[in-house]
């Protein structure tokens, strides 16, 4: 017998192929029942409406996408390495998902109200980190008239619009290293064309 965490995981699991095949709008509690292989019972005991469902989705890429940053952030070796991790599981990966299937896009934009509030919560989260990547670089920041907290509010801000308006690849990769480079110097850590983001 399935735990509720693993029933869970799987509905989630479920539930982001039938958003990205028919987009939130067009997706019924039928559907992602079927597509889980759960009685439509067992899907609204484990979460009791689409919404529901659309948050804790929308809730579980921002664990998986934070967690694996901070796994990576030991690795990095500066301040430009450590942005390069973020965009590429903040933004990148994101980007990828809706070039590959058009109708993911509602869920990342979080599609309605519920889903809205928490796109801002995920976007609330990563601020945070971006904010405490910075920290360590607050006395130069400081003599830029920048501070930690207003610097990540900007960068989340900023390479999320970038995802969101893109063209395609290129673009993206080209404007998201021109805002690693802003907050490098910023930083006092000026540098030299290098190679972009781009997910594991």
């Amino acid at each position: 017998m399935r735990s509720m965490s693993g029933t869970r995981a799987e509905i989630l699991e479920a539930a982001m192929r039938v958003f990205a095949r028919y987009g939130v709008r067009r997706s019924s509690m039928r559907d992602i029942a079927e597509e889980a292989g759960v009685s439509r019972q067992t899907l609204y005991n484990a979460f009791g409406s689409k919404d529901d469902l659309l948050r804790a989705l929308i809730r579980h890429f921002t664990d998986q996408a934070i967690a694996r940053i901070e796994a990576g952030l030991p690795a990095c070796r500066d301040l430009g390495e450590q942005l390069d991790l973020v965009f590429a599981h903040m933004v990148v990966e994101g980007f990828e998902l809706v070039r590959r299937t058009p109708n993911a896009a509602e869920l990342l934009e979080g599609f309605n109200h519920a889903g809205r509030d928490e796109i801002a919560a995920a976007a609330a989260r990563f601020t945070a980190l971006i904010e405490r990547i910075l920290a360590p670089h607050a006395p130069a920041l400081a003599r830029a008239g920048l501070t930690p907290g207003a610097l990540a509010a900007f960068v989340q801000r900023a390479a999320k619009a970038v995802g969101a308006q893109a063209r395609g690849r290129e673009e993206l990769t080209a404007q998201l290293a021109t805002l690693r480079r802003l907050c490098r110097a910023a930083a006092g850590q000026p540098e030299g064309a290098q190679a972009a983001p781009g997910p594991d």
